[in-house]
């Protein structure tokens, strides 16, 4: 038997360069965390921190400049493509800002999509998807296309095509990032919910205070570096010590942005 504190993804001294003629941007600067089975864990920070590149990093999207990315014990970046498009499909689900939907496919041909690739007979797949659909509040919504539906609505159906092949890991980059206050809540308990029952790991990078909430643990970046990690699940840390926490990393990275724009 597993040990539900296993962890599932080990990120060792990550780092990614980019070069610009002669500019080096280290985007990602000598990264070290660890993610458990069945873990919240949100990568939180300003734009521009380095969160989506280490998430990218981290599901294969993008190659390391050094260090290495361990999920499931393998090293993802020493996969070949094909290996690690298949790693993908068995292992990964993905929650995009923009919804990621084909317009001219209804919501239930969009969730069917990843079992389609998997070779599922169609009978099968099109009951999973119909399911997956009722699971986020869409039963009736089966036979519209993305440009009938709401972005809220859309952000569900992309949630239903992430969950649908019920995946171990799923990678949320700004989930909410297009939606009003109140379907971010909506859309926020509805992933949250669905990795619980299934215990499912999710790994979600965000900008957003309220949105950090809902991780079990917060990884605080800021210029590609690791600035603090807030343990949320821990009996010690108080709602309030969290706010406080969260505040001043905010009014620390405002304090940079600042210096940054006035240096003298």
């Amino acid at each position: 038997m597993k040990n539900k504190n296993e962890n599932i993804i080990e990120v060792k001294n990550a780092k990614k360069i980019y070069r610009m003629g002669r500019e080096r941007i280290i985007a990602v600067d000598d990264v070290s965390f660890t993610v458990k089975k069945g873990e919240f864990c949100c990568l939180y920070g300003a734009s521009g921190s380095g969160k989506s590149t280490l998430l990218n990093l981290m599901a294969g999207i993008e190659k390391l400049t050094g260090g290495q990315i361990m999920i499931k014990g393998r090293n993802i970046h020493k996969m070949s493509e094909k290996g690690l498009a298949k790693f993908r499909q068995n292992t990964l689900g993905f929650v995009f800002q923009s919804y990621n939907l084909l317009n001219s496919m209804t919501a239930l041909e969009n969730v069917e999509l990843p079992l389609v690739f998997k070779h599922m007979n169609k009978k099968r797949r099109r009951r999973m998807a119909r399911q997956m659909l009722i699971n986020v509040g869409l039963g009736d919504r089966q036979k519209h296309k993305p440009t009938e539906m709401s972005g809220g609505q859309q952000q569900r159906v992309g949630i239903a095509r992430a969950f649908v092949c019920n995946p171990e890991i799923v990678f949320a980059d700004e989930p909410t990032g297009n939606l009003d206050s109140k379907t971010s809540k909506e859309v926020m308990d509805i992933i949250k919910n669905m990795a619980r029952a299934n215990n499912q790991t999710i790994v979600m990078v965000t900008h957003d205070k309220d949105l950090a909430g809902y991780a079990d643990r917060i990884i605080h970046i800021f210029d590609g570096k690791i600035e603090e990690i807030v343990d949320l699940k821990s009996e010690k840390t108080t709602v309030e010590e969290v706010d406080r926490q969260m505040e001043e990393t905010e009014d620390f990275i405002s304090e940079q942005a600042l210096h940054a724009e006035n240096p003298g």
